[in-house]
């Protein structure tokens, strides 16, 4: 441990001051007492004008203000809290291939691949997971699903253990009991959701033979009618959020690429490329047009309404889950890793908040 070798004497200058050259080595700490410090009660000029003292918080912040607080004694400042996953309960049946809706403190995960192939409902409280009354249907794989725990929406999939027979029906969930929502245009499974249970969208989906297909189906409440296709080749497990009349889905597992919002009527693109690469597969409907959420395989994209970032990663990569949420936070439960997986997580995306600052 070093000690000062000159004394203050020879190390003063002309105009009084220390001379920092002149010194050598640390102060043992030790040698420096509590009171020393702790007993500051004004800041030099240099310091005190860019550090206000504010007995609290300011009024108001933007994003990168810092200041002391002389009620708590400690150095504030005002910044963004990065995206996050979190464990959360797990399901109580492993599976893959479900649809999912709600949010992260009322969700719904619905049917899925076991094996065999479920139609067992479970309810997310925001720590774990309950058995609701199962759909109408003896099995049901890879549908879509939107809207909210007391107003759900799910519809096409697979309803035979080993294929080809897709399904074209939809069914309606109101926090107890399913029914019947009418059904699609066309069948397949992997279609996409989004909207809510009076004004839904249905888009894409793979309906066999080889063939994807790029339909867009658009539901009232009461029937569902055809809409404008997606632009591009057909595709099936889109990413898919918004409204009916505001919608936005991303990518998917077929040739098509690219982000694409809809107006009620037609589709537009947005950018070629989709997410980033690193495998966002088989989520969505968490977002808007301006904020958008696609996570699955390991990463977490976002969509700002301009172009898209990687702002997390998932604790256990995978694909298939059931998936919830909104623009700031978000649910992905079981799924396929490769093995089945009743692993829940759950997450929050970024926001601005008052941090204390410390040296850690």
């Amino acid at each position: 441990m070093g000690t000062i070798k000159r004394t203050f004497a020879n190390s003063l200058t002309g105009t009084g001051k220390l001379s920092a050259t002149s010194l050598d080595s640390n102060i043992p700490a030790a040698n420096i007492a509590d009171a020393s410090v702790t007993n500051v009660t004004t800041l030099p000029d240099a310091v005190g004008q860019a550090i206000k003292s504010v007995a609290g918080s300011p009024p108001s912040q933007a994003i990168g203000d810092i200041w002391y607080n002389s009620v708590t004694g400690t150095l504030k400042n005002y910044g963004e809290v990065a995206a996050v996953w979190t464990s959360g309960g797990n399901m109580n049946t492993t599976r893959r291939n479900m649809a999912g809706f709600g949010s992260q403190t009322a969700g719904v995960a619905v049917g899925g691949f076991v094996p065999p192939q479920s139609n067992a409902t479970e309810e997310y409280n925001g720590s774990s997971w309950t058995s609701g009354n199962n759909l109408p249907v003896t099995k049901e794989s890879a549908m879509g699903g939107t809207g909210t725990l007391t107003a759900g929406l799910v519809g096409a999939g697979s309803g035979s253990d080993n294929g080809p027979a897709y399904s074209a029906s939809s069914f309606k969930y109101d926090g107890t009991n399913w029914t019947s929502a009418g059904t699609m245009n066309q069948q397949g499974l992997g279609r996409r959701l989004a909207g809510t249970q009076t004004a839904a969208l249905g888009m894409g989906g793979y309906i066999g033979g080889g063939t994807h297909t790029n339909a867009t189906e658009e539901y009232n409440g009461t029937s569902w009618t055809s809409g404008g296709n997606l632009p591009g080749t057909p595709t099936t497990y889109l990413h898919a959020a918004g409204t009916q009349t505001a919608g936005v889905t991303s990518v998917g597992s077929g040739p098509i690429q690219g982000t694409h919002y809809y107006d009620g009527s037609t589709w537009s693109t947005q950018e070629a490329s989709g997410p980033p690469s690193g495998g966002f597969t088989g989520s969505g409907h968490q977002g808007t047009q301006s904020v958008f959420y696609t996570f699955g395989t390991v990463n977490t994209g976002k969509w700002d309404g301009t172009s898209w970032t990687n702002v997390a990663s998932l604790s256990t990569g995978r694909t298939g889950g059931a998936d919830t949420g909104n623009t700031t936070t978000a649910l992905y439960a079981g799924g396929w890793m490769p093995g089945n997986t009743n692993v829940t997580e759950e997450f929050t995306g970024a926001f601005n908040a008052i941090k204390t600052v410390t040296t850690s």
